[in-house]
């Protein structure tokens, strides 16, 4: 970030974001002329134009120049593998803020905000590092370009229905080391001879995914295939010049194959000619002195010595110069050792010091092909992605998608990808979804503790996200239309430590899905409204709702799971909203859960029973079941029906009531309705009630005629 950036500046509260380092940088990098200068000169071009089109912002030049010339203040002139540069914007990728990607559990769960359980745990199944980390950007940043997922769409279904080449890649997949971190090594001058026998040995198994043939001559693979440039020249070079046993450092010696440079050969047949005499000159003075233990050894200290237990030093000769004593040993050496010894460590000297310089050489050159060596691991990470993906639609039964740029979302069948994983083989309770543009836009879904609730909202957005990155989906069939953004308010954090509540996190949340989400969005909530009274939370989640379903403010499809039951009276109101539950089964006073979304309202949360399979003690359950009939009775008015919100003032009159049906806010004060409440059934025989209702149902009849001809 620029150094004394305004206190008022949106970046400036980047600095508050937890796990983000903050280093201060100088202001004049990020002046977009000196910038636009810096990548002009790193990237050895005229003119930008070309690399980021005619509109990029001045800000985003300043941002990268400011980038490029750090990197070059770390790395000096180290940074050859960073030689293209690309315009991001949010027009080509679905946008996924932070509280979307942390409540859907894409990458990093909600319990330890480790990797288990999450949308990338199932979706992974590539076999390289480069395809993993492909594969992560492509969760993260799901595409908006029909094409470009039909692309991708095409591949995965080409493998799956291929499974004999979708296993011959993958076994030739699965050894390829990660050539894309191999280059930043070797350009950062940090690659050992380690990393360039990986590279050799990824570039031999490439050679044998170049030689498959695809399904047809024009196929996804094909295609892919013809792009890999020819890196059989390095290879070779690379064969030809390291050692197959060559250690991880470079200063040891050990890394030049023999026959390569002759000045190297030389220094090795000196070396290991004085490593022979050195060798033969034990079996010479066990002869010579008759000590059989005599022993010629080696250590950085002393170099070269020859060394006598105590037991046999009255055989010791005397032209033997004592070096060291041992408590049971002692070590000596003699004028020619020594000679040898100097000859043996000079030469071993030079050899690793030209070793070394001729890596660097080897390094160098294997460098100038970076560009190719680049091209080749982003398309292994492309292959490898794509036949991921089609494993895992194998296994897991996923079908294609259709990708539209109509607004509904069909899903026949849909199934949560993480937490069918998590249950035995076809115990998951598959559902479907529907958002069209005239009656199921707003989806208000209610049902019981542990029904399934979240579950179900969070796996519409889930396979939404899988269909625009370019995967299949576990449904048995889907029909997507293309979401620009997908926003979640889910649960509740505290941040306590940044002086924020609970509700206050949840409304800046929801403040940010109000104002930013478009008709093109797809909106998550669950339990809009809980973190303050209820009576609080009821009226903003009736006006959230409102506003989201009102086109002229949002109009975006719209999962709302709630447990303010009074949300369901928005279906009588606003044209555009659905009532779903989950549905339940009572059986003696027991509650079945069924999993199974179906259409409608329900006007029972069952959390008294839910807090009874808790534990909860038995007269606090009984005396809550009291409590709750008090408020249900509360709740209602004299006539026994809900008294609630009715349609906000000054509002256009697109209630469905309007058709003439009765409604909860229509003025029921009837003459047939009047009798009624006036009848003393306790004073009436049997006859006279059997006549009464008699009367009442002609009454009724008549009313109903006369609606008709009105």
């Amino acid at each position: 970030m620029p150094e004394g950036l305004d206190p008022a500046n949106p970046l400036a509260r980047l600095a508050e974001l937890p796990d983000i380092l903050i280093t201060k940088y100088d202001c004049s990098c990020f002046i977009p002329d000196l910038a636009e200068k810096v990548l002009k000169e790193h990237f050895h071009v005229h003119a930008l134009e070309g690399m980021l089109g005619t509109h990029v912002s001045l800000s985003a030049l300043g941002a990268a120049g400011a980038i490029v010339n750090y990197l070059k203040e770390l790395h000096k002139d180290q940074l050859g593998h960073i030689n293209r540069i690309k315009l991001y914007t949010e027009t080509d990728f679905m946008v996924l803020d932070s509280a979307s990607e942390r409540n859907l559990e894409l990458v990093r769960n909600l319990r330890n905000q480790g990797r288990d359980c999450t949308l990338l745990s199932v979706m992974d199944d590539t076999l390289t590092s480069m395809g993993a980390r492909l594969l992560k950007r492509w969760i993260l940043n799901p595409l908006k370009n029909i094409s470009e997922i039909e692309k991708r769409l095409d591949g995965v279904e080409e493998f799956r229905e291929h499974k004999e080449l979708l296993l011959d890649v993958r076994d030739i997949l699965r050894p390829i080391n990660d050539m894309e971190r191999i280059v930043g090594r070797l350009e950062c001058g940090l690659a050992n001879a380690r990393d360039l026998l990986s590279l050799s040995q990824s570039i031999e198994h490439i050679k044998k995914l170049q030689s498959l043939s695809g399904p047809a001559p024009k196929s996804v693979f094909e295609n892919i295939k013809n792009k890999i440039p020819d890196l059989g020249q390095v290879k070779e070079f690379i064969d030809k010049t390291i050692r197959k046993d060559a250690p991880m450092t470079l200063k040891d010696g050990h890394l030049i194959k023999e026959g390569y440079d002759t000045d190297l050969d030389e220094l090795r047949s000196i070396a290991g000619g004085g490593k022979d005499w050195i060798r033969n000159l034990q079996l010479k003075e066990i002869e010579r002195t008759g000590i059989k233990s005599l022993k010629v050894r080696y250590n950085k200290v002393f170099g070269y010595y020859i060394e006598v237990t105590k037991t046999n030093m009255d055989f010791v000769p005397d032209d033997y110069i004592r070096k060291q004593t041992l408590v049971n040993a002692e070590r000596f050496i003699t004028p020619e050792l020594k000679e040898k010894e100097a000859l043996v460590l000079g030469a071993q000297e030079k050899i690793v010091g030209l070793e070394y310089d001729i890596f660097m050489k080897i390094r160098s050159q294997v460098c100038r092909d970076t560009k190719p060596i680049q091209k080749t691991s982003r398309l292994i990470a492309f292959v490898d992605s794509l036949t991921g993906l089609a494993a895992v639609a194998v296994k897991n039964g996923y079908v294609r998608p259709e990708i539209t740029e109509d607004d509904t979302i069909l899903i026949e069948e849909g199934r949560h990808p993480v937490v069918e994983q998590l249950l035995e083989q076809g115990h998951f309770i598959a559902n479907d979804t529907c958002f069209d543009h005239d009656q199921n836009r707003l989806l208000v879904i209610t049902g019981p503790n542990m029904a399934g609730k979240s579950t179900y909202i969070r796996q519409v957005a889930l396979i939404t996200i899988m269909a625009q990155m370019g995967s299949f989906v576990p449904a048995k069939k889907a029909n997507i239309g293309l979401v620009d953004r997908i926003f979640t308010r889910v649960g509740a954090s505290d941040e306590l430590s940044k002086g924020a509540s609970t509700f206050m996190v949840e409304m800046i949340e929801v403040a940010n899905i109000l104002n930013n989400a478009t008709d093109k969005s797809l909106i998550i909530l669950d339990e809009v409204g809980r973190g303050t009274s209820t009576f609080d939370g009821v009226s903003i989640a009736w006006a959230v709702a409102e506003y989201i379903h009102d086109e002229r403010h949002v109009g975006a499809r719209t999962l709302f799971a709630t447990h303010y039951h009074e949300l369901t009276e928005l279906e009588l109101l606003l044209p555009k909203v659905k009532n779903y539950n989950i549905s339940v089964k009572e059986w003696d006073d027991e509650i079945i859960f069924l999993r199974k979304i179906v259409p409608g309202g329900t006007d029972k949360s069952y959390g008294i029973h839910v807090a009874r399979l808790a534990g909860l003690p038995k007269v606090v359950i009984e005396r809550a079941k009291e409590i709750l009939a008090n408020l249900e009775m509360a709740s209602l008015d004299e006539k026994g029906l809900p008294s609630f919100a009715k349609a906000p003032s000054g509002a256009p009159s697109v209630s469905k009531a309007d058709s003439g049906q009765l409604t909860f806010y229509q003025d029921l004060k009837h003459p047939i309705v009047e009798k009624i409440e006036r009848l003393d059934v306790d004073r009436m025989t049997p006859m006279e009630a059997l006549q009464f209702i008699s009367e009442i149902k002609k009454e009724t009849k008549n009313f109903m005629q006369t609606q008709g001809k009105s």
